[in-house]
């Protein structure tokens, strides 16, 4: 599909596309295009015959065995199973990143971070991970012990919640670790912001910027959060280039996922697929079977959690293809709801520059498109715009 998607790009500026690129910028995008995608197409082959030789020669298994003798306890034994597989991924996968972000991103422009910069965010990465991750696995895995086939239904319980948690808590616990939040200044972007939220009786209580300059010149605004917890951040380089009614278009954007309901409704969504997900491991979790697969002796909760995730793959991707079917039709949803309650042209402006600024890709196949795309190209979201009939606002 990816190289489907590859081949999938004319040399020379399609007509329906003059006046988005130069002919310039459309060659880099096509030569941006090409790098990610190949050296995607490589690391995701290389990943494959990596996990298929390890599946064949029953690698999982030693090591498996392995912590086995060094650890007793049957919790600990599965955690460090995992433990010692997301290190050794991290090592092998550590020059592969060190080349997308210093090599590729550098080459086209897009790169700011600095060596010291991406080893601190590493180390806080391995941190949090290593103490979110294993706070969630250890109750994955005691309530196994302790409820076994039932465990799923607890389990799917202490996730919603922690769902809700972060939803509400990561912009003001997590992205800190890692970004600069500042609340906007006061000037005219701030008043037009609020002028705008009065008008659409939207509360808006958090309006910060980050600092994404730190590490790469590309831009980007998100809404997060529930209640009184709920934000609006606009990315510092959105700031830099775009105008005021840009901004406010884009800031209208994320108020009708907003308005339209859709940060809660994708939650729901989540929560259920995690549920199904829980439920058909657990008829799978306790069978022998499938530790034998994978080259060892007994049952082994460690190697069934890991076959589990190589036989869910197909179903995984069903699920992922309707939710970006979903999260597509959420975004034509909002792009009409900055049509009509501000100024269409503003926003086809500003995803115009976005486009451009990012060297997206303007000619993906239909196909990738429809299986792998959570939001959608930018000549099919002007499209839609341009049939609201406030556009023109």
């Amino acid at each position: 599909m990816l190289w489907l998607n590859l081949k999938n790009s004319p040399a020379k500026l399609p007509q329906e596309l003059e006046g988005l690129y130069t002919n310039e910028e459309y060659q880099r995008s096509l030569a941006y295009k090409k790098a990610v995608g190949h050296f995607s197409l490589f690391t995701g082959t290389l990943s494959f015959v990596v996990t298929l030789m390890l599946i064949v020669t029953g690698g999982f298994a030693v090591v498996a065995e392995w912590v086995n003798g060094q650890v007793n306890h049957p919790i600990g034994q599965t955690m460090v199973f995992f433990a010692v597989l997301m290190l050794a991924n991290n090592v092998l996968t550590l020059p592969f990143q060190l080349y997308s972000t210093f090599v590729i991103e550098e080459r086209f422009g897009f790169n700011k971070i600095t060596p010291k910069t991406f080893i601190i965010d590493k180390v806080k990465g391995y941190i949090l991970g290593g103490v979110l991750g294993g706070a969630l696995g250890f109750a994955f895995l005691y309530l196994i012990a302790q409820m076994q086939q039932q465990f799923w239904v607890y389990f799917w319980v202490v996730i919603a919640v922690f769902m809700v948690f972060m939803n509400m808590f990561y912009t003001s616990l997590i992205m800190p670790l890692f970004n600069k939040f500042t609340p906007l200044e006061e000037g005219e972007l701030r008043t037009s912001i609020e002028q705008y939220c009065q008008k659409v009786n939207f509360p808006l209580n958090n309006l910060f910027v980050i600092d994404g300059s730190r590490r790469s010149t590309k831009a980007n605004a998100f809404f997060s959060g529930m209640g009184a917890k709920k934000k609006v951040v606009l990315y510092d380089t959105l700031i830099q280039n775009h105008s005021t009614q840009e901004l406010v278009a884009v800031l209208a954007h994320e108020v009708g996922h907003y308005k339209k309901k859709h940060i809660p409704v994708s939650m729901l969504i989540s929560v259920l697929q995690i549920g199904l997900v829980l439920c058909i491991l657990s008829w799978f979790l306790f069978n022998p079977a499938l530790s034998q697969a994978l080259g060892a002796s007994s049952l082994n909760i460690g190697l069934n959690l890991l076959a589990f995730g190589f036989l869910y793959s197909p179903i995984s991707m069903i699920t992922s293809l309707f939710m970006n079917i979903f999260s597509r039709k959420n975004e034509y949803e909002a792009d009409a709801y900055a049509c009509t309650t501000y100024n269409g042209k503003a926003l086809a402006s500003a995803l115009k520059k976005l486009s451009s600024d990012n060297l997206s890709n303007l000619t993906p196949h239909p196909a990738y498109v429809f299986f792998h795309y959570s939001h959608p190209p930018l000549l099919a979201r002007l499209k839609a715009m341009q049939e609201t009939d406030e556009y023109n606002i």
